[in-house]
C-alpha cells in the first residue's frame, strides 16, 4: 500500500505505520507516517518554510511522511502550524505503539555552515519541551515567524508524548539555525525510535512508557 493509500484509509495503524485525520473549524490535516521508511515525503501545509523543515525531518530521520493540510492562513499561520504539529505528534505516538524494544533515547549535534544545533529526545511517554532558538523579535524567515517553531514543537511533544530538549548552540543566519535544529531533531528521533536488537520489552523500569 502506498503512502497515499494509507492516507486515504484514515485512522489506520499497522506495525510502525499510522495515518491520522483531524478536522476543526480552523484546519483539516491528513497525515501518514512510516517510521521505517527511506525519507520520502509529500508535504503540503500551505506554508513553504514549514514544508521545508518537515522535509528535513523526513529525509534525515528516514521517516516517510505524507501531510495534506488546509488551514485558515488568511487569518494567521498559528492554527495551521500548531495543528500540523498535533497530527504529526499523534502519528509518531501511534506508530511507536507500546514502544517495546526501542532505544528510547536519542541525541544529535548537527552543523550547518556557521551554525551548530543540538537535540536530545526521550520517548518517555511524558510530554515536556525545552527549546532555545535565539532570534531578534520581529526577525523573519521570509514571512515566517520563527516563534512558531516553538508552537509546532510544543504541539508535537504533547501528542507524541515525548520529552524534547532542542537548542541552537551558536549561529548567525536564522534560516541556518532553524534548519540545523530540525536536522538534529530528525537524527535524534531516528536514534530514539530505532529498534534495539539487544533489548527485550519496554525500556523502562516501570514496564511501560
Amino acid at each position: 500500500m502506498t503512502p497515499e493509500d494509507r492516507l486515504a484509509a484514515g485512522g489506520a495503524s499497522t506495525a510502525r505505520q499510522s495515518s491520522v485525520e483531524r478536522k476543526t473549524k480552523e484546519t483539516v490535516v491528513r497525515g501518514f507516517l512510516d517510521l521505517d521508511g527511506t525519507g520520502v515525503s509529500r508535504i503540503s501545509t500551505g506554508i513553504p518554510f514549514l514544508d521545508h523543515m518537515l522535509d528535513q525531518l523526513s529525509r534525515h530521520g528516514l521517516f516517510d511522511i505524507t501531510l495534506d493540510v488546509t488551514g485558515d492562513l488568511e487569518i494567521d499561520l498559528h492554527h495551521t502550524v500548531e495543528d500540523t504539529g498535533l497530527v504529526l505528534g499523534e502519528l509518531f505516538d501511534r506508530s511507536l505503539g507500546d514502544r517495546n524494544g526501542i532505544h528510547r533515547f536519542g541525541h544529535a549535534r548537527v552543523p550547518l555552515d556557521e551554525t551548530l544545533a543540538e537535540t536530545v529526545v526521550d520517548l518517555s511517554g511524558r510530554p515536556f519541551l525545552v527549546h532555545s532558538l535565539p532570534f531578534e523579535r520581529g526577525e523573519r524567515i521570509g514571512t515566517f515567524d520563527p516563534d512558531l517553531i516553538q508552537d509546532f514543537l510544543q504541539a508535537w511533544v504533547t501528542r507524541s508524548r515525548t520529552t524534547l530538549h532542542t537548542r541552537v548552540v551558536y549561529g548567525r543566519n536564522l534560516h541556518h539555525k532553524s534548519e540545523a535544529l530540525f536536522k538534529s531533531l530528525a537524527r535524534a528521533l531516528r536514534e530514539a525510535a530505532m529498534p534495539d536488537l539487544r533489548r527485550k520489552g519496554v525500556p523502562s523500569t516501570k514496564g511501560t512508557l
